[in-house]
């Protein structure tokens, strides 16, 4: 909410000038006062059936310093160890400014997390993205401000200190200059990460007609340096782009202690693992955009697994990826209509290799091409009787050397309402989802003597189908009605194997996964000074499968998800501002498995000082109580089987901000999720 203060001089002159006509002459004129008007700005809009967020009033006094952090506050995203998800979608994929390109999962979430929240103009939740987006199903897209000549050069530099288990630290620079028709933008960081986890794992295996109860604690290690280069030129309306992102100083290892004695798994970075991406985007004055990307992906790394002194693995992981993607949309406007149609073309080069140095056993060693061809076309119309809509039809070719497959992609985004104080949205998509690379060379890889990961040559993408119905009342309350249907829905599940002593995960197809829900998303203000946001989440999942190995299953459960976040300044015009948010998670299945239930609170602090407020410093505690530990449960026919988390979302962050030059600059990277990556 914010005040606006109207001096109405020409209404105070036409009263005077009543009052001369109306009034008795012994009776003086009277000099109306300022008139405060209150006003709020909207938070959310709907057209075309996208929800448009303006995320930077929401988050002006929350403790968040990047976009990532930022990206947990929109209404119905949920951030769970900083991973983003979209209540009433099966997954979400993030694009900045609505241009196409690819990345790592891990990567866009490092760019995100350096990328200052100061750039947001607004955010767009499409849960059905119109095709020339050229990303299926949920979007959350980024708009960033663009820099104008006017303001030189802007910039931000931050600090950061994390301590959770062991102390992590970062640091960030980000520039934007523009000047005459040529815009500039720069945003490097480096980070330096040590993280820790803790599971618990018990096993009653039963084979053979006896049961092994099997125990295990294992504590896991990580530590790496982060470095990521993003830099972008555009003229007009060419826009060039690259985003480098290289880890180096890998190690991540568990040590283990339980039945089948004491482990040490280690998991070492051979080389620095980097992606690199060149992207290339031209707008005709006509309509006409013309686009493509470059990608490289590298990773080399070995695992060595100890029995106490004596070495049982050492083998080696190899991934190099090079990926081309283009794609050419075309539009027309005619009336209140507008038609678009395009294509796209994407093909990539997967060369893998895993080799056994010890013991002597069979690996891989292969190329993995892959082709995906798409065409579409859509149109959109907004009407005066307050009806807009978006719609396409898509086909796409799927070729790989195993398999290929034709499917049609239909999406459609509708909007309607007489005024904006409420406001319809209805969204249906289709989604095909694709499994890792990795996954699809079926490698092999050992935790312990007990337990083993295994790849899946024969596993299947899955089609995702959505339908939400959402009711947004006074441009701020939200309520979405959801369905989702997953056919042939994949996912990675325990196994307690009834040939051998072995427990096995293994990523696999089920028949589908189903869920039907209800979100409601209320912000409320008291007085400027208190900010109160409440979010409901309840729904019914299932997840069936007539053949999990030599196994069915048949799971259904009720779940919920609850969250209150507050905000308070001590006046509407303070420079401090404290937060603390409270969630409760419950009844979330996994395959024939389920969560137990899951709490925690989180609290923060914003301070900000200097010559107009230019530097800024955020203290935020996560998981205050160390409770938000998930503990995940197997029980059915005959499979019996837990795992403990421990500490995993529990740390306090501190962040210093300096800003130059008003810094409200732009970022041209777009995202969607990853599929790189050699599995452990």
């Amino acid at each position: 909410m914010k005040r606006i203060s109207i001096i109405l001089t020409l209404l105070s002159a036409s009263t005077y000038m009543r009052a001369q006509q109306e009034i008795p002459d012994s009776i003086g004129s009277q000099n109306l006062q300022e008139i405060v008007v209150k006003g709020e700005r909207p938070q959310i809009k709907g057209e075309d059936g996208i929800m448009v967020v303006d995320l930077p009033t929401i988050v002006k006094d929350k403790p968040v310093t990047n976009i990532l952090e930022a990206l947990g506050y929109l209404p119905g995203v949920v951030s769970n160890g900083g991973e983003i998800g979209l209540s009433g979608a099966s997954s979400v994929s993030i694009i900045i400014n609505g241009e196409p390109t690819t990345m790592p999962l891990q990567n866009l979430y490092q760019l995100l997390y350096s990328t200052p929240v100061e750039r947001l103009k607004n955010v767009e939740i499409m849960y059905s993205a119109p095709a020339k987006y050229h990303v299926n199903g949920a979007v959350i897209n980024i708009v960033m401000r663009t820099p104008r000549p006017l303001d030189g050069l802007m910039g931000q530099a931050t600090l950061g200190y994390n301590q959770a288990n062991y102390a992590s630290y970062s640091g960030g620079l980000n520039a934007a200059y523009a000047v005459k028709d040529w815009t500039f933008d720069m945003n490097w960081s480096l980070v330096r990460k040590q993280s820790y986890n803790r599971q618990e794992t018990y096993s009653n295996h039963r084979l053979d007609g006896t049961l092994h109860n099997i125990e295990d604690d294992m504590s896991q290690i990580g530590k790496a340096w982060t470095n990521l280069v993003y830099a972008a030129a555009a003229y007009k309306k060419l826009k060039f782009s690259y985003n480098g992102q290289i880890t180096s100083g890998i190690r991540n290892m568990s040590l283990a202690a339980g039945t089948f004695g004491d482990f040490k798994n280690i998991y070492e970075g051979l080389s620095p693992t980097s992606y690199h991406n060149i992207a290339l985007r031209y707008e005709t004055p006509f309509g006409l955009t013309i686009g493509g990307d470059y990608t490289h992906y590298y990773e080399n790394r070995c695992q060595n697994l100890f029995r106490g002194d004596v070495e049982q693995i050492n083998s080696e992981n190899y991934q190099n990826i090079t990926r081309w993607h283009a794609y050419l949309d075309q539009e027309h406007s005619i009336g209140v209509w507008t038609l678009g149609y395009g294509v796209d073309y994407q093909h990539s080069d997967d060369k893998s290799r895993q080799t056994y140095i010890f013991p002597q056993q069979r690996g891989f060693d292969n190329t993995l091409r892959e082709d995906v061809a798409s065409a579409y076309i859509g149109g959109q119309a907004s009407f005066a009787c307050g009806l807009s809509f978006n719609a396409s039809l898509k086909a796409e070719y799927f070729h790989n050397d195993y398999r290929h497959n034709w499917n049609m992609i239909p999406q459609l985004g509708a909007t309607y309402y007489e005024t904006p104080k409420s406001i319809f949205q209805l969204n249906v998509s289709t989604q095909r989802v694709y499994p890792s690379y990795w996954e699809l060379h079926g490698g092999t890889s050992y935790i312990n003597d007990y337990s083993v990961i295994l790849g899946n040559p024969t596993l299947q993408p899955y089609m995702n189908y959505s339908g939400q119905l959402s009711y947004i009342f006074r441009q701020k309350y939200a309520a979405t009605l959801y369905a989702l249907y997953a056919d042939d829905y994949f996912v990675q599940l325990p196994y307690q194997s009834t040939s051998d002593l072995h427990l096995i995960f293994q990523t696999l197809n089920l028949d589908y996964s189903r869920t039907v829900g209800l979100q409601l998303h209320l912000p409320f203000d008291v007085k400027n000074v208190w900010n109160v946001t409440a979010t409901l989440n309840v729904y019914h999942a299932r997840q069936k499968s007539v053949k999990f190995h030599d196994l069915s299953f048949d799971n259904k459960r009720w779940g919920i998800y609850a969250g209150w976040d507050n905000t308070i300044r001590f006046t509407p015009t303070s420079p401090v501002s404290l937060s603390v948010s409270a969630s409760y998670m419950a009844g979330m299945i996994q395959g024939g498995g389920c969560m137990d239930p899951l709490w925690k609170i989180d609290a923060g602090i914003k301070w900000q000082f200097g010559k107009k407020r230019c530097c800024e410093i955020d203290l935020k505690a996560t998981d205050i109580f160390n409770i938000c530990n998930p503990t995940f449960k197997i029980d059915f026919s005959g499979q019996d089987y837990c795992m403990k988390s421990h500490d995993m979302n529990h740390n306090i962050k501190c962040t210093f901000v300096w800003r130059f030059n008003g810094f409200k600059p732009k970022n041209e990277v777009n995202i969607d999720t990853s599929r790189f990556g050699a599995g452990q």
